[in-house]
C-alpha cells in the first residue's frame, strides 16, 4: 500500500527524460523493499502476558539531579485595586485586595472619598435646617432617614405627633423600604451578570417615585417627614393609587423570582458565598438583613415598635445559613411583608391633621397666617430663628431597609444640636466585608459588595 501511495505522487514538472526515468527506478526499487520487508514476529502473536517474575522493568531512569539543585517555586501574593471607579463598587469604594492566583487572601476597605463632614455641618444648623443633610445620607432611603431624626428631635422636645402622620410615616417608610430593596436586589444580580429582572423592576420603581414626588414634590431629597409630623397631607387619589400599585406588585414579584430564584447559574454564584455565623455577625455589629439571614430574628418594627408598628401584623424572614443567597431571598420576602403593611396603613389610616398644633414646632397653616398676626410672627420665627429644645440627649434608632438606622443627639438648650452622631449601618458591613471575602475567589467580591448593600453617603457621612 506504501509503495502504491509513492507511485500516486505527481511527477516533478519541467524535469529532463533522463533524470525522470532514474527517479522512477529508484522509487520503484524503494518500493519493492518496503513490500519485501520481514513481517515482525511479535504482530502475529497477539497480546501476550507475562508473570511478574519473567517482568525486567527499563534500565532507564532520568537524571534529575539538575532538578535537585533548583531552588524551590514560591507563589508570592500580589495586590490589587478595586475601585473607586469599578462599575460593581456600588459608590467609591476602594478596596485593596491581596490575591493569590484568584483566590482572596486579605480584603482591605478603604472608607472616606465621599466623606463631606455632615456631622459637623449639623452642629452649626437649627434643627429644621439639618433635617436635609439626612437626605443625602442614604439616598436610596429617603425618608427613613428623615424618621430617625424626627424622632430624636421629638423625643427631646417630648412632642406626641398626630394619628394620622404616623400613619402616614409608616407607610411612606415601607414604600421607602421596597424602593430601596429594589435597588439592592436587581443593581445585585446585575453584578452578577443577569441584566432582565433589572429592567422589569425598575419600572415599578418608577411608579414609586412618582408617589415621592406627589406627597414632597421631589423625587429624591424629599424633606417630609419632619419633626412635628410631615410637612404636607397627602394629596387626593394617592391611597387609591398605591392600593392599586400594590395589588398587582406581588405578580412583579413573582416575575422575577420565576427568572433568578431557581437559576442555576444565580444558586452557584451566591450559595455559600460571603458566609456569616450569628455570632460573627453580632460581634461586627450587623444589623437588618446582614443579621437576620444568619437565622437571628431581630426587627426593631417588631422588639422595639414606633410609629404605629405595634397595629401591624406581619412577618420577619430570617434565613438559615447566612450567605449571599439566604439574603437575597429575605429582601425579596421582606418586600412582600412591606406589600402587607401598606394595605393595613391604608385600611386603618384615619383622618385628622398631620403635624403638631404647637406653632413654635411646626408652620401654622397659611389660612391662619393671612388672618392672625400670632401665626405669621410664629411662621416668621420658625424659618429664622427655629426652636429651642430643652437641654439632654438622646439616642433613636429606627429599622432602615439596610439595617439599624441611629441618630444619637445632644441639646445644650439652644437653636442648633450641639452634637449629631449618626449611626450607619453599611459602616458596620462594609468593615466584615474581608471576613466574608477570605478564600473566596476574585469573581465572589463582586457578590460579597453587592449583597452589602452599600450606599456611601451614609458608610462616609
Amino acid at each position: 500500500m506504501l509503495g502504491a501511495r509513492l507511485w500516486q505522487q505527481p511527477r516533478p514538472l519541467g524535469t529532463p527524460a533522463s533524470i525522470l526515468s532514474a527517479w522512477a527506478m529508484g522509487r520503484r526499487s524503494y518500493a519493492a523493499d518496503i513490500q519485501s520487508a520481514a513481517t515482525p514476529s511479535f504482530i502475529n502473536q497477539g497480546p501476550t502476558t507475562m508473570t511478574a517474575e519473567e517482568f525486567v522493568p527499563d534500565e532507564y531512569s532520568p537524571d534529575t539531579s539538575a532538578q535537585e539543585n533548583l531552588p524551590p517555586i514560591t507563589v508570592k501574593p500580589y495586590t490589587i485595586n478595586f475601585g473607586p471607579q469599578h462599575p460593581a463598587a456600588h459608590g467609591v469604594l476602594r478596596m485593596i485586595l491581596e490575591l493569590e492566583g484568584e483566590k482572596i487572601l486579605r480584603a482591605d476597605p478603604h472608607v472616606g472619598l465621599l466623606h463631606r463632614g455632615t456631622e459637623k455641618l449639623i452642629e452649626y444648623k437649627t434643627y429644621l435646617q439639618a433635617l436635609p443633610y439626612f437626605d443625602r445620607l442614604d439616598y436610596v432611603s429617603m425618608m427613613t432617614n428623615e424618621q430617625a431624626y424626627s424622632l430624636a428631635v421629638e423625643k427631646l422636645l417630648n412632642v406626641d405627633i398626630p394619628l394620622r402622620a404616623k400613619y402616614i410615616r409608616t407607610l411612606m417608610g415601607e414604600i421607602t423600604r421596597i424602593l430601596n430593596h429594589i435597588m439592592a436586589v436587581t443593581t445585585h444580580i446585575m453584578d452578577v451578570g443577569a441584566l432582565t429582572p433589572f429592567l422589569w423592576q425598575f419600572e415599578e420603581r418608577e411608579r414609586l417615585m412618582e408617589f415621592y414626588e406627589r406627597v414632597s414634590g421631589a423625587r429624591m431629597h424629599a424633606a417630609y417627614v419632619r419633626p412635628g409630623g410631615v410637612t404636607s397631607d397627602l394629596p387626593i387619589g394617592l391611597l387609591d393609587d398605591i392600593y392599586a400599585w400594590a395589588l398587582q406588585y406581588t405578580s412583579r414579584l413573582d416575575e422575577m423570582e420565576e427568572v433568578v430564584s431557581a437559576n442555576r447559574i444565580w444558586v452557584n454564584r451566591t450559595k455559600d458565598i460571603g458566609v456569616l455565623t450569628a455570632q460573627e455577625a453580632l460581634d461586627w455589629g450587623c444589623t437588618g438583613v446582614m443579621l437576620r439571614s444568619t437565622g437571628v430574628q431581630w426587627d426593631l418594627r417588631k422588639m422595639k415598635p414606633y410609629e404605629v408598628y405595634d397595629r401591624m401584623e406581619f412577618d420577619v424572614p430570617v434565613g438559615t445559613r447566612g450567605d449571599c443567597y439566604d439574603r437575597y431571598l429575605c429582601r425579596v420576602q421582606e418586600m412582600r411583608e412591606s406589600l402587607r403593611i401598606i394595605q393595613q396603613c391604608l385600611q386603618q389610616i384615619p383622618d385628622g391633621p398631620v403635624k403638631t398644633e404647637d406653632w413654635k414646632i411646626a408652620p401654622p397653616p397659611r389660612a391662619h397666617m393671612k388672618e392672625n398676626m400670632e401665626a405669621l410672627i410664629h411662621h416668621f420665627k420658625l424659618y429664622s430663628e427655629g426652636y429651642y429644645v430643652p437641654p439632654g440627649e438622646t439616642y433613636t434608632v429606627i429599622e432602615a431597609p439596610k439595617g439599624e438606622f441611629g441618630v444619637y443627639l445632644v441639646s445644650d438648650g439652644s437653636n442648633r444640636p450641639y452634637r449629631c452622631k449618626i449611626r450607619a449601618p453599611g459602616f458596620a458591613h462594609l468593615a466584615i466585608t474581608d471576613k466574608m471575602a477570605r478564600n473566596h475567589m476574585l469573581a465572589d467580591m463582586v457578590t460579597i459588595i453587592g449583597t452589602c448593600d452599600l450606599v456611601f453617603g451614609e458608610v462616609d457621612r
